[in-house]
């Protein structure tokens, strides 16, 4: 996370509320030699934690119960110094990410369906379009593919995050930087730009 507070002053809240709108990130664990990553989709937990799933094959398993990070990015973008309208100023990169760090677990194979139901409903109660579900698949596709993954559980027991958004600049400046910043590479910069106006 960004050492500098003025980036670190989102709410616990909001800081998971913008986690769970992605709904996808990198989870990590320590390895035996490099730290192990997965790319995972989640969704909420019941009880405040996040859940996911792995494949069987995947080293991150292997290495469970373990202390885990699970980091959210959001939009970002380069910012140009002459952006600003002021002197003296040098290039930098906004963004947004959130790391819930807590201990992540396997599930037993039978909370699995219940899982990948609470998943996809959370995923495509997001299109417009009726919701696919699991009963559209034959149940020995179904069953076969259910066989190549593992549920898995994050208990979020710390919330981290950095919106690092030009708070440390004048509002002026900083929306004259977002003006240029919707127009710019990276990912997401309409997105970064309105959250730099709103910040």
């Amino acid at each position: 996370m960004h050492p500098n507070p003025a980036f670190r002053g989102t709410p616990e809240a909001e800081a998971m509320a913008f986690a769970f709108a992605r709904g996808f990130g990198m989870l990590t664990v320590s390895g035996p030699d490099v730290p192990l990553i997965a790319h995972v989709p989640f969704c909420a937990a019941g009880d405040g934690g996040i859940e996911c799933h792995l494949l069987r094959s995947n080293p991150l398993l292997r290495a469970l119960p373990a202390r885990a990070v699970l980091a959210v990015t959001g939009p970002d973008a380069y910012v140009s110094p002459d952006w600003y309208g002021i002197a003296d100023q040098v290039p930098t990169w906004n963004y947004v990410a959130v790391h819930l760090e807590g201990r992540a677990e396997a599930l037993s194979p039978g909370q699995l369906r219940d899982h990948l139901d609470r998943l996809s409903a959370a995923f495509e109660s997001r299109l417009d379009k009726a919701p696919w579900t699991a009963a559209k698949m034959t149940p020995e596709v179904l069953g076969r593919m259910m066989r190549s993954i593992v549920p898995m559980r994050l208990a979020v027991e710390a919330v981290h995050s950095t919106f690092k958004l030009g708070q440390n600049k004048a509002a002026e400046v900083r929306h004259a930087a977002a003006s240029r910043v919707a127009d710019s590479v990276g990912s997401e910069p309409n997105a970064l730009a309105t959250m730099m106006r709103e910040v």
